[in-house]
């Protein structure tokens, strides 16, 4: 009898330590901080049309045909900056898919590379590659908004700065940034080059390729995507060919309504569009510029405010 009574309070013991054990993983994995998985497929396809266009299909065209020097050639840049772009999107899906981490390239370089190079890419990041785009954005944002008020002109240097400074009002280095005069600028009016050199080959992939950045932000949010090794590759397989399609029509559209000419001499290259195209109607351009820059803002802000996260969670 002693002896099957000090078995059965054994086991006892036993089942109660099994369930203590059980109970502290729990509450341990409960207490983890984690990114809820709530972005789909085709929230994930929005996240990168959305960061793709937003302001660089109505700046880079300009600098596109001035560097490409033919109406041909400019959209062969265009299509084959959309190549380049998915194939970069490609490598950036394997990377996700083998390190799924939220934080993008902080999160890859730091795996691979060590805390010191991680740490170097993110203080560039936060201090100069993020504010120095969402400034860019948030100034095309204010140039085609004002733009209609001023239609000989560009528009005030401060009015633009200002109205930049209330879209982005998070962004401290904003109103402080200085930008190539390339951006917002008008170019003058000169004569295609027939046979454009390497180096003007060279700055019209890069004109293009400023237009295609924000391909690899899905990748920042890697952790809230549902079933990411089957949702990262689909939904750059639907939206990068997506995206260069719109932007080559977008560009026959350009070319269709106005010279080349007229393209190079015009201070926002959609509001031109909208005059000669859609007559009284026009304002709408301007509008749908603005909410198409607004939108990529907070596209932006969205997915680069995960780069910290990796961070907080250490």
């Amino acid at each position: 009898m002693d002896g099957t009574e000090t078995n059965r309070r054994n086991r006892a013991k036993m089942e109660q330590q099994k369930m203590l054990d059980s109970g502290g993983n729990q509450s341990g994995s409960k207490d983890r901080v984690t990114l809820k998985k709530e972005i789909g497929l085709l929230s994930a396809c929005a996240i990168i049309i959305g960061n793709i266009i937003g302001s660089g299909i109505f700046i880079s065209p300009k600098g596109v045909l001035d560097h490409a020097g033919s109406v041909g050639f400019s959209l062969i840049v265009w299509v084959l900056g959309g190549g380049i772009c998915a194939l970069g999107s490609l490598c950036y899906a394997e990377l996700g898919v083998t390190i799924p981490k939220s934080g993008g390239d902080y999160s890859y370089v730091t795996e691979i590379f060590g805390g010191l190079v991680g740490f170097l890419l993110l203080w560039s990041a936060v201090l100069i590659m993020y504010p120095t785009t969402l400034a860019v954005i948030a100034l095309t944002f204010s140039n085609y908004v004002l733009q209609p008020a001023f239609p000989n002109c560009l528009p005030p240097f401060i009015a633009t700065r200002l109205l930049s400074t209330a879209c982005v009002s998070s962004d401290l280095f904003t109103s402080e940034l200085k930008f190539p005069h390339n951006f917002l600028t008008p170019m003058s009016s000169k004569m295609f080059m027939s046979d454009p050199s390497v180096g003007q080959i060279a700055l019209a992939f890069l004109q293009a390729s400023f237009a295609y950045s924000g391909w690899n932000f899905l990748n920042y949010v890697t952790e809230e995507v549902v079933e990411p090794r089957k949702n990262l590759p689909r939904a750059i397989y639907i939206s990068i060919p997506l995206v260069t399609l719109v932007y080559t029509l977008t560009n026959i559209a350009y070319f269709s309504s106005m010279s080349p000419q007229e393209l190079l001499e015009s201070n926002a290259v959609a509001v031109t569009f909208g005059e000669k195209l859609l007559g009284v109607f026009s304002w709408v351009m301007p509008i749908s510029v603005a909410l198409s820059t607004f939108g990529g803002i907070n596209g932006y802000l969205f997915t680069s405010s995960r780069v910290t996260c990796p961070i907080c969670w250490l």
